[in-house]
């Protein structure tokens, strides 16, 4: 007699308790966030898409190092360093520094957004924004370049490569010991320190 009441109730009643979560909330009211329509600011701290800064004369901030892509535990970023060269019949100086990076690349499909390479870049050339929506169609546009990387220039900036225009060697990039110019002035103006 028992197994044919256990019987029954896995017939009839089980199947309706387990529609008893849909069945309570098939009336209540739907939240639904207006995503594309309406965007909800991100924290501060939060971990986007990265960006390779520049110093205020336009070089970039990248000494090519490779460290960040040391530190990367998804193996994600890949870089190649190059000399910089002051002499006339190089390339020219794209940084500071002895090296910059020639080549650097984030395989955003194989990022894990961790910030590893921005704690182990030594210039805080690499740092990471606020921008989230990196979804693509094609798996190729998820590989973004230096040229996709690099901060835009800003006003007083020059396009590299130039000669170190802020100071007389590396060390003063590197410290913030620097005339900078001042805004719609030719001067120059001592940085703060």
């Amino acid at each position: 007699m028992a197994e044919s009441s256990k019987s029954i109730k896995e017939q009839f009643w089980d199947p309706v308790a387990g529609f008893g979560v849909t069945f309570r909330t098939m009336f209540r009211k739907v939240v639904t966030e207006q995503y594309p329509f309406e965007k909800l600011p991100t924290a501060p701290r939060f971990h986007g898409r990265h960006q390779l800064n520049r110093w205020p004369d336009g070089l970039e901030k990248c000494i090519g190092c490779e460290l960040c892509a040391w530190a990367c535990p998804a193996d994600a970023i890949y870089v190649e360093g190059a000399g910089n060269s002051d002499d006339p019949d190089s390339e020219g100086r794209f940084s500071p520094g002895e090296r910059y990076g020639a080549v650097y690349q984030i395989n955003y499909l194989r990022c894990i957004l961790c910030g590893l390479c921005i704690e182990a870049c030594p210039t805080r050339a690499l740092t990471m924004t606020n921008e989230y929506e990196l979804a693509d169609s094609t798996r190729e546009s998820l590989i973004y370049e230096k040229s996709d990387l690099l901060a835009p220039l800003l006003p007083g900036m020059e396009q590299p490569p130039h000669a170190m225009l802020l100071g007389d060697d590396e060390t003063d990039y590197y410290r913030g010991q620097y005339a900078a110019p001042a805004p719609g002035a030719g001067g120059t103006e001592e940085a703060p320190r």
